[in-house]
């Protein structure tokens, strides 16, 4: 799981004619706040990033999680485009996975069952028969050592959490490190990861962005850079196919309104697809999502091979901020991965971090206005 160097795009904002966010500049830095505490009473931590274009991020040290992103209109006006609470409480109430870091494993191994260099191994269950999102205790639930790094024009900050052997079912002991930064109108994020014994990892982040900021997202329109998908079976685990999206309704090679053949698709939208490397970069271009109302845009670029499109079917309304109900469809995920179920499936990407080796893989979001 060797990776190429990283290196950073100035030009990343110029693609696909985005516009820069249109806010006034300010001096980028962070601010500190207590957010609550944890049942077992530790301090639970938010942090807010503000970049030299004006775009806003609150992270907290609980999961790891993006609070808020503020992010302007065309009107100049900012908005919050990702599902978010307040209070550090709904997140404790109920697991939800808003914005949080998801690991050792974003995604689903079915029946929670891998063999590595002939043992097998059973981690928890909590997704019906399979394991999801790192199990029953997972990253998004870890309260991670956080440093801030006030560095001039690009505000960051490290997150840091040892992932002992054993935990959740998983084999050896796995350091992860996790930076947010913000440079101008990109967010990017940035995994590292070792290990004292083979292990699975695949990690991610779990924000449900919805660019109006309000309503719904099937009127938001989508283009992937994807010509393949994973097709899954009944409890959305991959079959081991890998299919071309040609004729489908997982065909966002071209940009689509997410709403328009959503029917299609029992249940929605919840599956990996299988990105386009694009020949001489580093970083390939993922995903651009444009809500048409506000203007709003993102574009994604990642150094994963896969990204998972979830249409957010499984909100049901019992959850709200402020009058912003989280009902079905009132958000969507493009989560940037490894396949789902990978360690069970030998013509999938390898997702098993050797010792000696060093897992590192970035992802930027590029948020900016169509006017």
């Amino acid at each position: 799981m060797k990776r190429k160097q990283l290196v950073l795009f100035a030009a990343l904002t110029l693609s696909f004619g985005l516009l820069s966010c249109q806010s006034p500049a300010k001096e980028p830095g962070i601010e500190q706040q207590n957010w609550g505490e944890l049942p077992d009473g530790r301090t639970v931590e938010l942090y807010k990033l503000t970049s030299t274009t004006g775009l806003e991020v609150e992270i907290s040290n609980f999961g790891g999680l993006i609070k808020s992103i503020y992010a302007p209109d065309k009107k100049g006006e900012k908005k919050n485009v990702v599902l978010g609470f307040d209070s550090i409480e709904p997140y404790l109430k109920e697991r939800n996975f808003f914005g949080a870091l998801i690991g050792r494993y974003g995604n689903r191994i079915a029946k929670g069952q891998f063999t590595l260099n002939d043992s097998i191994y059973q981690l928890s269950v909590n997704d019906g028969a399979n394991h999801l999102h790192g199990g029953t205790n997972g990253f998004d639930q870890k309260l991670w050592k956080a440093e801030p790094i006030n560095n001039p024009g690009a505000p960051a900050l490290k997150l840091t959490y040892l992932s002992e052997d054993g935990e959740e079912g998983y084999p050896g002991n796995l350091n992860v490190t996790v930076v947010y930064s913000l440079e101008g109108d990109s967010l990017n994020i940035e995994y590292t990861a070792t290990t004292d014994k083979a292990t699975p990892i695949n990690l991610t982040n779990h924000a449900f962005y919805n660019l109006g900021g309000e309503g719904l997202i099937l009127d938001h329109i989508l283009t992937m850079n994807a010509d393949h998908y994973t097709p899954v079976n009944s409890e959305l685990i991959p079959t081991g196919e890998i299919l071309p999206v040609e004729g489908t309704p997982f065909d966002f090679t071209e940009p689509h309104e997410i709403g328009a053949r959503i029917d299609q698709v029992p249940g929605g939208y919840d599956h990996n697809f299988v990105l386009k490397e694009n020949e001489g970069e580093v970083l390939n271009f993922a995903a651009r999502l444009e809500d048409p109302q506000s203007g709003r845009t993102m574009e994604i670029y990642t150094e994963e091979p896969g990204l998972q499109f979830y249409s957010g079917n499984f909100l049901d309304g019992h959850l709200r901020s402020g009058d912003f109900v989280f009902e079905k469809y009132a958000a969507l995920c493009l989560e940037t991965q490894h396949f789902p179920d990978s360690p069970n499936h030998e013509n999938f990407p390898s997702t098993i971090l050797e010792p000696g080796e060093t897992y590192n893989t970035k992802t930027i979001m590029v948020f900016g206005v169509k006017k």
